[in-house]
C-alpha cells in the first residue's frame, strides 16, 4: 500500500506522530486505501462501519435517504478529513447516512478499535488526535443545535452570526459559508433567509457583502 507519508503528517489525525513510526502504526491500525470514482457509494446505509475514514483526495457527500429515497447532503469530506469515526468508534452501530464520491477520491481505513489496543509508537498521538476530532465535532454539532433551535428564520440567523462575531472578536467577520450552504446549515428555506437578512440589514442592524457581516447593533434575542 502506497500512501505519501508526508501527506499523512499533514493531517489532523496524524499530526505530530514521528515520521519514523508511521509505516508501523499503519500496519497496527490495519490501514487500507481505495479508489473510488464520482458518485461511487464508499458506505451504505444500514451498513455497520468497524473502520473510520480518512480522505486522501477528492471530497465525499454524507447523505442522508428518508424513507421515500428522497436524498439530502448533510456534510462534506475533504482531502484531510475523517469521516465515520463516531460509527468505527460505537462499534457495529448501523450507519444512518451514506457517504458517496462527489468526484474521483482516494480513502484510507484505518480501525479504531485497533488502535486502542495496538502498543506501536505513535498509538497515544494517534488516539489524542482522534478524540480531539471527535470533541470538535460535538462541539459544532451542540453549537449548531443552539442556532437550529431557535423559532424564527430570523432568529436562527441572529444567533449564528452572534456567534461568528463572538469568535471573531469583534463586529466584523466573513463567514465560511455561501448562502445556499448557510440555509443548509440552519435548514431554513434560502429565499426566506435572503428576506429576513434583507430586513436586518434595512432595521439598521447589520450590512454585508457577500461572505462579509457587519453588525450595527445589539439585539434582543427571542427565546
Amino acid at each position: 500500500m502506497e500512501v505519501s507519508t508526508a501527506l499523512l503528517l499533514r493531517t489532523p489525525l496524524f499530526r505530530g506522530i514521528p515520521q519514523e513510526a508511521l509505516p508501523a502504526l499503519l500496519e497496527g491500525l490495519g490501514a487500507r486505501k481505495r479508489r473510488c470514482g464520482r458518485g461511487e457509494v464508499v458506505l451504505r446505509r444500514g451498513e455497520r462501519a468497524d473502520r473510520l475514514g480518512l480522505v486522501l483526495s477528492g471530497t465525499l457527500h454524507i447523505v442522508k435517504e428518508d424513507f421515500w429515497g428522497s436524498r439530502t447532503i448533510v456534510g462534506l469530506a475533504r482531502s484531510g478529513e475523517v469521516f465515520a469515526e463516531a460509527y468505527a468508534c460505537l462499534g457495529g452501530e448501523p450507519l444512518e447516512v451514506a457517504v458517496l464520491a462527489a468526484a474521483d477520491a482516494e480513502v484510507l481505513f484505518l480501525s479504531s478499535v485497533q488502535a486502542l489496543s495496538c502498543a506501536r509508537p505513535g498509538t497515544a498521538e494517534f488516539t489524542r488526535n482522534l478524540l480531539t476530532i471527535l470533541a470538535g465535532r460535538n462541539l459544532t454539532l451542540t453549537r449548531k443545535i443552539g442556532h437550529m433551535a431557535r423559532r424564527t428564520t430570523r432568529d436562527k440567523l441572529l444567533s449564528y452570526l452572534s456567534a461568528q462575531a463572538m469568535q471573531a472578536g469583534g463586529p466584523e467577520f466573513d463567514i465560511p459559508l455561501d448562502r445556499q450552504q448557510l440555509a443548509d446549515y440552519l435548514a431554513v428555506d434560502r429565499s426566506a433567509m435572503s428576506t429576513a437578512l434583507g430586513k436586518l440589514r434595512d432595521e439598521g442592524v447589520l450590512t454585508f457583502q457577500k461572505k462579509h457581516f457587519h453588525l450595527l447593533q445589539q439585539m434582543e434575542q427571542t427565546d
